[in-house]
């Protein structure tokens, strides 16, 4: 009879051998979470480090019956459609309300791509690193289904596969007991392209571009209409800012 941690989730056996024979090869050992096993540096792919990538949301032209953003990110990533609470979602839409005014806006929510990614500084494996250009993605190889980046985001972007994947589109590397979010759709972007959600919204809400560079159309708009992060307290600088929160 096998034991519980042999059902582990559907989390590979054979994944958490190697990194474990890795981790003893190089004399490394898991003390506590966030001192890393392995040290481990991920492929940068087409990532160019004068660039930092980020997206600005104007809730005060979302349209809080829209979810084009959504559908175009399942779509565009082969993510199964949201049916329960355990379901991936990569982005979701939010209501926030301020207390004292009572007033609310809709706006999408998504990982932030923090310059200072609590995601990243919990992972044991180096599975959660950052590119060059600041886009915060996850090693599905190294993942080994811990969740410790799950519990410590703070804008609970992160989600966890538990059951098989069906839909897997070839750009968009998935798997089975790995932890994933939204990767500003790093295959598209590296080609030139916008993400899905931004090229989707009909009513502009979106707009993506290099935060690096002050003329860019992102910055200059970013000064017009004023921005800012959301839970700034944290110190995290995330790439995405939000306007009329």
């Amino acid at each position: 009879m096998k034991t519980t941690a042999e059902h582990d989730t559907g989390v590979d056996q054979g994944r958490r051998r190697w990194l474990a024979q890795l981790g003893l090869m190089s004399g490394a050992t898991l003390l506590a979470p966030g001192i890393h096993l392995l040290a481990i540096p991920p492929a940068e792919g087409a990532a160019d480090g004068t660039k930092r990538w980020g997206m600005l949301i104007d809730a005060t032209r979302c349209d809080p019956n829209c979810q084009l953003c959504v559908t175009a990110c399942h779509e565009e990533n082969g993510l199964p459609p949201a049916t329960d609470a355990q379901a991936v979602r990569w982005i979701r839409k939010v209501t926030l309300r301020e207390e004292r005014s009572n007033h609310q806006v809709s706006l999408p929510m998504m990982c932030l791509h923090c310059a200072h990614p609590p995601c990243r500084d919990v992972c044991p494996t180096g599975a959660t690193f950052k590119r060059k250009d600041g886009v915060v993605l996850v090693d599905r190889h190294l993942c080994i289904g811990c969740r410790y980046c799950v519990m410590a985001c703070p804008y609970k972007a992160r989600n966890f596969v538990y059951g098989p994947v069906t839909t897997q589109k070839n750009e968009v590397p998935r798997g089975m007991g790995c932890a994933e979010g939204c990767t500003l759709c790093v295959h598209r972007i590296d080609r030139g392209k916008l993400p899905a959600c931004v090229e989707r919204c009909p009513n502009q809400a979106l707009l993506f571009g290099d935060l690096n560079d002050p003329t860019s159309p992102i910055r200059r708009r970013m000064a017009e209409i004023g921005a800012r992060a959301l839970r700034p307290e944290l110190r995290l600088d995330p790439a995405v800012r939000v306007h009329g929160v």
